[in-house]
């Protein structure tokens, strides 16, 4: 097998010949056909992440594969099967991944949208649960609204009968987002503080969402609802949040924070299943989608990579291990 691999943090990856063994028997050994690039995998490379792998590692935090040899125990999956691992290391041409760290997904999927499941899906899905009781035509605010995790907020929210506010930085972003489902979509400049309630129709929001920091954050959180939540699940403007005295005092606002490795952590394993079940039902009928920006091979990864961390891109950048 090939795998990319990285010795230093902060370093150049290398595309790498390793030898594979044999799956245990509480493993099924996958062929490897997508796997995203995300930010949290930038982040890893860079060294600035909030968990890092021991070195030298295989990244990539989500993909999809194809099972072509199956552990001595295994009896629940079989040769073929399509599944997404749980478990880093999906830069590569063939892994093994023990049993139950991987997602049955169900025939005919999107094999690209599928190597997209794992991560920003299930991060809007617990987003939207798990920090308010909110009911059918609540408000709900988000920046960095086109992001992968964005989109899938808004997809999720639609089907959910929640409303979304959504901020961007580019208002070309619109007709995109609304087309999704979005019922509002304004820029940054727009002052929420002044204007959200105007923009949602005299009301508050219940539940705000941050990914971007600073002054961004700051303006979302002007326009909640008292006793409402904040939460920061990213920081892509890399500036950190600032909170007004006042939004703690008079306003009763929560802030939190989320990390989707620490939500895995706290879910019994038939919740999860059950979570992307449901998720990957929705990939499967079209109502839950990413927008891909282009997919490379696994040899042009540094191309990739550049390409990844630019800004301005239209979708994910993906990688594929079978063209290497």
């Amino acid at each position: 097998m090939i795998a990319a691999r990285l010795h230093a943090f902060g370093d150049v990856l290398s595309i790498e010949p390793l030898d594979l063994r044999m799956p245990a028997p509480d493993e099924v050994q996958l062929e490897m056909i997508a796997a995203p690039v995300n930010p949290a995998d930038l982040n890893i490379i860079e060294g600035t992440y909030g968990r890092l792998p021991d070195l030298p590692a295989t990244p990539g935090n989500e993909g999809v594969g194809r099972i072509a040899i199956l552990g001595a125990e295994i009896t629940h999956l079989q040769c073929g099967d399509l599944v997404a691992p749980l478990d880093p290391g999906s830069w590569c041409s063939r892994r093994n991944v023990r049993a139950d760290r991987v997602i049955p997904l169900p025939a005919g999927i999107d094999v690209h949208q599928a190597a997209m499941l794992a991560i920003n899906p299930p991060t809007a899905y617990a987003l939207l649960h798990d920090f308010a009781l909110l009911e059918t035509g609540d408000w709900i605010l988000q920046n960095a609204a086109n992001s992968g995790v964005g989109r899938c907020v808004i997809q999720l929210a639609h089907r959910l009968g929640l409303r979304t506010l959504n901020v961007v930085r580019r208002a070309e972003l619109a007709a995109e987002l609304q087309a999704l489902g979005a019922d509002r979509v304004v820029t940054e400049d727009v002052d929420l503080r002044r204007d959200g309630a105007a923009l949602m129709d005299g009301a508050e929001a219940r539940l705000a969402l941050n990914a971007v920091g600073g002054a961004s954050a700051l303006n979302v959180a002007n326009a909640l609802a008292p006793g409402s939540p904040l939460v920061t699940y990213g920081a892509m403007g890399r500036q950190p949040l600032k909170i007004p005295n006042g939004l703690l005092i008079f306003r009763g606002l929560n802030f939190h924070g989320f990390w989707l490795r620490r939500w895995f952590d706290t879910k019994p394993a038939a919740e999860q299943q059950r979570i992307f079940g449901l998720l990957a039902g929705m990939c499967l009928d079209g109502s839950l989608r990413v927008p891909i920006h282009r997919v490379f091979p696994l040899r042009e990864l540094h191309a990739a990579l550049r390409e990844a961390a630019a800004e301005g891109r239209g979708g994910k950048v993906l990688l594929d291990p079978r063209s290497a």
